[in-house]
């Protein structure tokens, strides 16, 4: 098992506390990719691609607006 410094474990641990909303947007799509390459039966992968669909639309029609 590799060490690590307790330098290194404090500067991971600060960009963690600065970065909180881009480090859970990390573990949360980490988690997503998990479950739906490991977990995932046909019925969940059915409706994660109903929701995907509805939020693509949703993600346009903002970058239209802020475009404009």
């Amino acid at each position: 098992m590799r060490k690590i410094s307790e330098a290194q474990r404090n500067a991971d641990r600060r960009w963690r506390e600065n970065n909180r909303w881009y480090s859970n947007y990390l573990k949360n799509r980490t988690s997503a990719r998990s479950f739906i390459r490991n977990k995932a039966t046909l019925e969940d992968l059915m409706e994660l691609q109903s929701l995907i669909e509805e939020r693509k639309k949703e993600v346009i029609i903002e970058e239209h607006i802020n475009v404009q």
